[in-house]
């Protein structure tokens, strides 16, 4: 089957590529709620598949993400644009339940992090934030810049990587090469798929490169 993607609807487009661009990763991102009334700090998590890296030099990744209503923009929108720093999380597949909740929309200000069952936060030095205890890579990230494309004025965020916390089970440094090398199998990571789907990575293969 040949589609024409100009005649469909953009909600159509997006289940169409979300459904066949894949697998992706997910960014699961933690920002800080701008501040309440009360004055209580309190923290929004949201996954985004509309994510990827795209510079070394400056570390840059890049999420796309939409509104949350008509004029509404999504929580993490609204906090990345005014709040500067934030953390991206790489969930494992033991936690696509709570990758799932926490895509739940919910009134400005309510956490995520108290409907999930493993959403404990613990220091990340030299980051404000706090991190997931229990995801395997977080990444400590700083908004850069962001375009808005199309009539619905969907934001390309640009963010700027300024330290990575990785499992230490999954993690050797090769000293000689200078490179540090991440054990994939022990990160699990959750890939998404379209609709309500996720993966794993399954079987892991290597396929030698041209001399």
């Amino acid at each position: 089957m040949q589609i024409d993607l100009q005649p469909l609807t953009a909600t159509t487009r997006y289940h169409l590529m979300t459904q066949s661009i894949l697998p992706r990763p997910i960014a699961w991102v933690l920002t800080r709620n701008l501040p309440a009334d009360s004055g209580e700090p309190s923290y929004n998590l949201a996954p985004f598949s509309y994510f990827n890296a795209v510079c070394s030099d400056p570390p840059l990744v890049m999420l796309s993400m939409g509104h949350k209503g008509p004029e509404e923009p999504k929580d993490t929108r609204r906090n990345l644009i005014q709040g500067g720093d934030f953390v991206i999380h790489l969930p494992s597949v033991e936690q696509a339940k709570d990758v799932t909740a926490s895509a739940a929309t919910l009134a400005y200000g309510d956490s995520e992090l108290e409907h999930l069952d493993a959403g404990e936060l613990v220091e990340f030095p030299g980051c404000p934030l706090p991190r997931l205890k229990a995801a395997p890579i977080a990444f400590h990230a700083r908004f850069y810049d962001v375009h808005y494309l199309g009539p619905g004025k969907q934001a390309v965020i640009y963010a700027e990587l300024l330290q990575v916390h990785v499992d230490d089970q999954a993690i050797t440094e090769d000293k000689a090469k200078g490179r540090y090398l991440i054990d994939a199998q022990k990160i699990n990571p959750l890939a998404r798929l379209g609709g309500a789907q996720y993966a794993s990575l399954g079987e892991f293969f290597a396929v030698k490169r041209p001399d």
